[in-house]
Parts: structure tokens; sequence; C-alpha cells
């Protein structure tokens, strides 16, 4: 089964078309290198919920909205040499010091797969 790693993060409603670009453009570097898939995904019915919930998680703020996106990759070893190759990159250098969001407020995280039907 396939390796994930997942995120979260708020981008101002303003960039999401500055953001869709460079998820975009990130997504060719990722999938060049080997992920299987590159989704990212941006939230449509996505309530704030009163103890926990995608916006809470990202603190999301006035005018902002919610990404959820995943890579698969076919097991964590090849995610780690993907994630290698991606972060030596020269197309994505100096990406994230420019994202059209703020990077300290993003969820990231690797995952196992434990169910696919």
């Amino acid at each position: 089964m396939p390796y994930v790693d997942g995120y979260v993060l708020a981008v101002p409603v303003e960039k999401i078309d500055e953001y869709r670009e460079m998820a975009v453009r990130a997504g060719e570097v990722w999938k060049e290198h080997g992920a299987i898939a590159y989704v990212e995904c941006v939230a449509d019915d996505v309530p704030y919920g009163e103890l926990t919930s995608f916006p809470r998680a990202v603190q999301q703020k006035e005018g902002e909205t919610t990404i959820f996106s995943w890579i698969t990759y076919p097991s964590r070893e090849a995610r780690d040499a993907i994630n290698a190759k991606v972060m030596a990159d020269p197309r994505l250098k100096g990406q994230m010091d420019q994202a059209p969001f703020d990077p300290r407020r993003m969820i990231f995280g690797g995952f196992r797969s434990i169910v696919e039907l």
C-alpha cells in the first residue's frame, strides 16, 4: 500500500491563484521524481468546529481558507528518496521563502496506509 504525506494549511483567499500556480510547479517536480500522485484541495464544506476543525488546526484568520493536500508514494523508502531529490531540485529553491501563505501554520506528516479499497 502507498505511503502518504499529508498537509493542511491556511491561504489568504486573494492568493489562491498564486498558491495554485506554486502547487502546480511543485507537483510537477514531485511527480517527475517518482511520486504516484500529488493532490491539492481548497476548502468547500469545512465548518469551524467548536473544539476541533481544519480551520482551527491552522489558526485560519479572516480572509483565509484551508488547503488540504497529499502526496502518495510507493513506500516510505521511496518517499524519503523522492523528497531528498525534490528538496535538492533547483526549481524549488527558495519557493517557501516566497510562499503565498504562512508556512509556520502548515501541518504536515507522513502516514502509513492501513486501508485502501
